[in-house]
């Protein structure tokens, strides 16, 4: 089976949307993750209609997919970070945040997305987990009514330092709300590195019949630092062999979004990579050429 590479927005935000999208085409890559943020489709700027049905047109002249991907880190609120959450303890800030992901489930609909991406976050302190789970699985749900609505999944992402932060997490709340089919799971390659005890092809066979979205990136155990390939510690050639395995059909997502910097150059290195990791010829090395 044949995967399909895209590369994160977040990893390429110093550039325009069009001259980012005209550069993954041009690479070579299959789609893109559009992050919704100030610099790329801002969700909250006038004209979202109108500013979509020509990212749509841009995207369609280009032949790349999308996968929509809600991590803009000020976005809601310009001095807290990824804030507010779905769990946090203000009603009103919590339904902003459902709000949003509504508004990119909508976004995602008009653009053909195959998923929408969004994450937990961090429990507030002093917050009972008890009380954490009660505030996410109301706080998701009008947004699974809107994926079901549109057909468009949300694709959840289990991250280090969340509340949904492990595999067993995303289960946990598949079973409190009920199994809902518009429930999906964006697998982070590098998360699984980090945090779970089961090896990285186990992570992708386990996790096949809920993945709508898969990001991708070198990482270090225990570390939750996003890293270029041959960085860390990741031997990429039986992980792709397994998700490939899987018959996954959604976009795989380079994810590096504190490279921005770099991102051009590192959006050429990163499919040079996977394409040689898909003939098995890249091991996962550190720079030096040092095995991982």
């Amino acid at each position: 089976m044949t995967l399909h590479f895209g590369y994160g927005t977040n990893g390429l935000t110093d550039l325009r949307l069009d001259d980012a999208l005209g550069l993954l085409a041009d690479l070579g890559y299959a789609g893109v993750g559009l992050t919704l943020d100030h610099m790329h489709l801002d969700p909250l700027a006038p004209d979202l209609t109108e500013r979509t049905r020509r990212v749509r047109h841009r995207l369609t002249s280009l032949g790349l997919r999308v996968t929509v991907e809600t991590g803009g880190r000020y976005v809601l609120d310009p001095r807290r970070k990824h804030g507010p959450s779905l769990l946090d303890p203000d009603p009103e800030a919590r339904a902003a945040r459902t709000a949003l992901l509504v508004r990119a489930v909508d976004v995602a609909a008009e653009l053909g997305a195959h998923a929408v991406h969004c994450f937990s976050g961090i429990t507030p302190p002093g917050t009972a987990p008890e009380t954490a789970w009660k505030r996410l699985t109301e706080a998701i749900t009008p947004v699974l009514d809107a994926a079901d609505r549109t057909g468009i999944p949300l694709a959840i992402e289990p991250e280090p330092g969340h509340l949904l932060a492990t595999l067993a997490d995303f289960h946990h709340l598949r079973g409190l709300l009920g199994d809902p089919s518009s429930l999906g799971l964006t697998l982070d390659i590098g998360h699984c590195q980090c945090l779970e005890e089961a090896t990285l092809a186990q992570c992708v066979r386990d996790s096949a019949p809920w993945l709508r979205h898969v990001q991708i990136e070198d990482m270090r155990r225990g570390v939750h630092e996003h890293l270029p390939f041959g960085d860390g510690e990741i031997d990429f050639p039986p992980v792709l062999a397994a998700l490939a395995a899987t018959g996954y059909q959604g976009l795989t997502v380079v994810e590096l979004p504190r490279h921005s910097h770099a991102g051009p150059e590192l959006a050429r290195t990163s499919i040079d990579f996977l394409r040689n990791a898909m003939t098995g010829g890249a091991t996962g090395t550190r720079k030096g050429g040092a095995p991982c």
